[in-house]
């Protein structure tokens, strides 16, 4: 079996979030039980001079573009056996600063850009000497390839096709663009409509996903229910009730290779949940880093992710102002609206001896985050999987989240099941609902026999990709039937 994954991103070669975590994980995972797997993804600035294995194919492309020709290159790296990955060299489309955009702004040919990637995944699918029995493409970047291969199928010549999977990521992410962008597609003007990539007027590439795969998948079983419901559809409830039979859901794994605290090159002393001398010591360190009173047995809150509303953040701020008399310490590791950043470096200032906020990204900064930490809060609005609580739960950091998504799906509550609970987690997406998941918490923490117990419960689960390919294994075997 041979499977093709196409992605904007993909880690370690590109990244914003954690949709290049799961296609950068899942495919080394794939690739060590043996399965052939292919990536398709960009190659942006800066990949080719830090992976200096990357070699040039003697494949050109040009791919038509509306009424113009563009042309392109196609690169290769093998990291591992049965692994190869592809990118997609356009230095005017991907040799930019950003992958998606510029100082919060989009970059105003993203439509434009991420057609003709889809073009050359379509084309390097079609004519690979090792073809893909699977295309599996990823969030709207790669919405539009079921939609290319179905037509390159049905009135193209393209016999036998593969067959098609689309992951939603993140379905509040949908790469909607004005209808003039369709001409981009080279589609015929019948693929534009409601029953086509046409959503208010607009193209979406997300929606071509949905319409024109055989197959859809989320990133939880949760999520995969919630999405058919008003409240979570983003206008896509109509489209998605219509394939709810061809819908399901797959927890994300961890990459336990990167994600653990034993052989971690980014923590300053090693762990184990049999040993945890070392995450007393990486606590320490981490406030003498930041500036803040090293006292062992205060609970340290830790977070890091994007300071957004989909995150929880409107409810975040007031909650910790609200808990503050408590005593415990807070680290902040993110970026997001300015609105936000503002909010937390303010509560920097004013409680300098409690909160501690690094506005940007530092991965190094953030495994030290997670394995100081002793609660990780994420108090999500939606949350199609999450991968913060995985890792928490593996160093040893109670998570206290909301229950959505893959967070429910992750973590069990204390109050669901003290003897098997792995964390706390609260309903209601209220501020008065997170003070008491706050305070919960901390209480939890002056029980430090029970706190033992459920940061024991989580260290021990396995989220890891090795387990979670099986499922993916599963699944497109059964497409292949």
């Amino acid at each position: 079996m041979t499977i093709m994954q196409v992605s904007g991103e993909c880690f370690p070669y590109s990244k914003t979030g954690g949709l290049a975590d799961m296609v950068g994980a899942l495919s080394k995972a794939l690739a060590a039980r043996g399965t052939q797997v292919q990536v398709v993804t960009p190659l942006y600035r800066g990949i080719a001079r830090k992976f200096k294995e990357i070699q040039a194919m003697d494949w050109a492309l040009d791919l038509e573009m509306g009424d113009k020709m563009v042309s392109g290159k196609l690169y290769t790296l093998n990291p591992q056996p049965n692994l190869t990955i592809y990118f997609i060299e356009q230095p005017d489309y991907f040799d930019r600063p950003g992958i998606y955009g510029e100082k919060s702004e989009d970059y105003e040919d993203n439509s434009e850009r991420f057609l003709f990637f889809s073009k050359a995944a379509t084309n390097l699918a079609r004519y690979l000497t090792d073809a893909p029995d699977i295309v599996h493409a990823h969030d709207w970047q790669a919405g539009m390839v079921p939609a290319m291969i179905q037509h390159q199928h049905m009135r193209g010549g393209w016999y036998p096709a593969p067959t098609t999977c689309f992951t939603i990521h993140n379905l509040a992410y949908q790469g909607n663009f004005p209808a003039d962008s369709f001409s981009y597609t080279n589609l015929p003007s019948d693929y534009f409509g409601p029953h086509g990539v046409e959503f208010y007027k607009q193209v979406s590439f997300l929606k071509s996903g949905l319409i024109f795969a055989d197959q859809l998948t989320t990133v939880s079983p949760k999520y995969a229910k919630e999405i058919l419901t008003e409240e979570f559809a983003c206008g896509m409830g109509g489209v998605l009730n219509a394939r709810a039979e061809s819908l399901c859901g797959i927890l994300n794994g961890v990459d336990y290779e990167d994600w653990n605290t034993l052989q971690n090159p980014n923590l300053d002393a090693t762990y184990t949940v049999g040993k945890m001398d070392g995450k007393a010591l990486q606590k320490k360190k981490l406030q003498t880093m930041l500036g803040l009173p090293c006292e062992p047995n205060v609970p340290l809150l830790g977070l890091v992710g994007r300071l957004v509303d989909q995150k929880g953040m409107d409810l975040l701020l007031p909650a910790l102002h609200a808990t503050l008399d408590r005593r415990f310490q807070f680290v902040l590791l993110g970026s997001g609206m300015p609105f936000y950043q503002e909010g937390f470096k303010r509560l920097a200032r004013d409680y300098p001896d409690q909160v501690a906020v690094t506005i940007g990204y530092d991965n190094s900064l953030a495994h030290k985050i997670e394995a100081a930490s002793d609660f990780f809060v994420m108090p999500s609005k939606f949350e199609p999987c999450g991968l913060n609580q995985l890792y928490s739960l593996k160093y040893g950091s109670v998570p206290i989240v909301r229950a959505v998504g893959g967070l429910d799906d992750s973590i069990i509550g204390l109050s669901e099941s003290a003897h098997v609970a792995t964390g706390i987690k609260f309903n209601d997406y209220a501020v008065t609902a997170l003070e008491a998941a706050l305070n919960e918490a901390f209480d939890l923490y002056e029980d430090q026999e029970s706190y033992k117990k459920i940061r024991k419960n989580g260290m021990l689960k396995d989220f890891s990709w090795e387990r979670t390919s099986l499922e993916y294994l599963d699944l497109y075997d059964s497409l292949l039937q």
